[in-house]
């Protein structure tokens, strides 16, 4: 496979990777849950994946109040950030290029879970009825969101850009907003969740308006270059529904493209072909991800890579048990399977442990 498309090198504006196969992000829940600081291991757990051509971190809280789970680290005060300045440190000492992805769960939270036990924020006071989140207590039922003032909002916007300025004083080669899998922004862009009646609801484009309005402040901060946007059009999840996504996507991008970001990340999970739609709308480097019930496998990144849908894949679950994945493509030896059960939370078992082959990076 060591002619696979996946591992050409790739250059474009400030991307200069060895390798067109990205490091998705995922949740592992190992911080430390009082203080939001990376655990020791993870400086660890980046750096045995350095050889991905970009990694993009697990999401990192942009404001205490988007934090959505035990163990999710933030970066937001000198603490974090030193904490994160040891893992970008180890990652570019293992010859790596990485990525902070800045988040906000919205209503995707839980009492327990933030400080003081404080009501999760939301667009609008919309539960969610059809699922449970984990919590230090366990699981329990989700609560109903406050809406968040237009002057919350307005916050916010300023606190992903603190936090990108943050992101670059760890080290970080850049960011990226999570825009997608039902979360603060995502929330903000369906119509089911979004009731508001001020410039942040009712029509299309006030939906969009927080999108537009991250982006546009956190390339401001950190230059747009440094800057990549992470969707998932038609995503059912967390009890999501967008009415119209190939309209309401294909308006974001004519808004955004322009800007010149370092990349988009579609995550193609739903009936609508995002990739196939949005690709010849977004003239900047597009991620291709597939969010399936299964790992995607090596030969379906390739096609969409050989058929111009993206020009570069993540992979999420593959690189939990293979830190060594690029070489493991390049070399066609078997796949270690992750551990389900040892995903979030925990130590180094199911983190740090796995094997890697005797042989050269990719």
């Amino acid at each position: 496979m060591s002619d696979s498309p996946l591992l050409r090198p790739y250059r474009r504006g400030a991307l200069d990777l060895p390798n067109r196969i990205a490091m998705a992000p995922m949740t592992r829940g190992r911080a430390d849950d009082s203080t939001g600081v990376p655990n020791p291991l993870t400086a660890d757990y980046y750096a045995q994946r350095a050889s991905a051509g970009l990694i993009v971190t697990e999401g990192i809280y942009a404001n205490v109040l988007g934090k959505g789970g035990p163990g999710i680290p933030g970066l937001v005060d000198d603490a974090q950030v030193a904490g994160w300045r040891k893992v970008t440190d180890a990652v570019h000492a293992a010859g790596g290029r990485i990525f902070a992805q800045l988040w906000h769960v919205g209503r995707m939270t839980h009492p327990l879970i933030l400080p003081g036990g404080a009501t999760p924020l939301a667009p609008s006071p919309v539960r969610i009825t059809d699922a449970q989140i984990f919590t230090g207590q366990g699981l329990k039922d989700h609560v109903t969101p406050r809406a968040m003032t237009t002057a919350e909002v307005d916050a916010t916007i300023e606190d992903f850009a603190t936090e990108a300025r943050n992101a670059l004083a760890a080290g970080f080669d850049g960011v990226e907003i999570h825009g997608a899998n039902g979360y603060l922004i995502q929330q903000f862009l369906a119509e089911n969740t979004n009731q508001r009646t001020d410039r942040y609801g009712g029509s299309r484009n006030n939906r969009l308006r927080l999108a537009v309005d991250i982006v546009t402040a956190v390339a401001a901060e950190v230059g747009a270059e440094r800057v990549g946007l992470r969707i998932s059009p038609d995503n059912p999840e967390n009890q999501l529904a967008e009415q119209d996504p190939r309209t309401t996507y294909r308006t974001l991008l004519d808004t955004l493209n322009p800007l010149g970001l370092a990349y988009l990340h579609v995550i193609e999970r739903g009936e609508y072909p995002a990739l196939a739609d949005l690709r010849p709308r977004w003239s900047n480097t597009l991620i291709a991800n597939f969010n399936g019930p299964t790992p995607t496998t090596p030969a379906a990144g390739e096609k969409i890579l050989e058929t111009g849908l993206a020009d570069l894949f993540s992979f999420g679950r593959l690189f939990i048990a293979n830190p060594d994945l690029p070489a493991r493509f390049a070399t066609g030896a078997p796949l270690n399977e992750y551990a389900r059960d040892l995903v979030y939370g925990g130590g180094a078992e199911g983190y740090t442990d796995y094997p890697v082959l005797q042989t050269e990076r990719v």
